[in-house]
């Protein structure tokens, strides 16, 4: 892909101080090649929408220019999630880093690998809200409008702890 896309990534930390897991995770984003404009949400604490064995989440949601593919931008998520320890345990488990691609542009994308917009991002609050700091409107491809998500999402759990890392 040659053009310039925005495209919107979850970030979710509940191990190894995950504040500092995601503020390096941005740090890293800022410089991932292809890529360029980093803005990032602030920070939110959550409990764990698995598992309840577990300590809570510190989420955020960022957005990048990129020319990267969606698959290619995938794999450089995937490796700063190995990078930062990321071990794939159990389903909706604790984790060290998880970074998601939620929406890539006003593109659809149906891989073996990758659905794109996220299929979790309609009902998860610590993803809308996040969102919703950085784009009054931003694409949602075959979902409703965001004002609509965040009203039948409910934010209650949702507690902001921190203001947007610096790139």
């Amino acid at each position: 892909m040659s053009d310039w896309v925005t495209a919107y990534l979850g970030l979710g930390s509940n191990l190894n101080g995950p504040r500092a897991q995601i503020e390096r995770a941005v740090a890293a984003l800022a410089r991932l090649p292809g890529c360029r404009g980093l803005r990032s949400s602030s920070l939110y604490r959550n409990p764990p929408m698995g598992p309840v064995d577990q300590p809570d989440f510190v989420n955020a949601v960022v957005a990048l220019r990129t020319r990267l593919d969606p698959l290619v931008l995938l794999d450089q998520i995937q490796g700063l999630e190995r990078q930062q320890g990321r071990v794939r345990g159990r389903y909706w488990g604790e984790r060290t880093l998880d970074v998601d691609l939620l929406l890539y542009g006003d593109h659809r994308v149906a891989h073996a690998r990758l659905t794109v917009p996220h299929p979790g991002l309609p009902h998860r609050a610590f993803v809308l809200y996040p969102l919703a700091e950085l784009a009054d409107a931003p694409p949602l491809p075959g979902l409703p409008a965001l004002e609509t998500l965040l009203a039948g999402c409910g934010g209650e759990s949702l507690e902001k702890i921190a203001p947007p890392p610096l790139p």
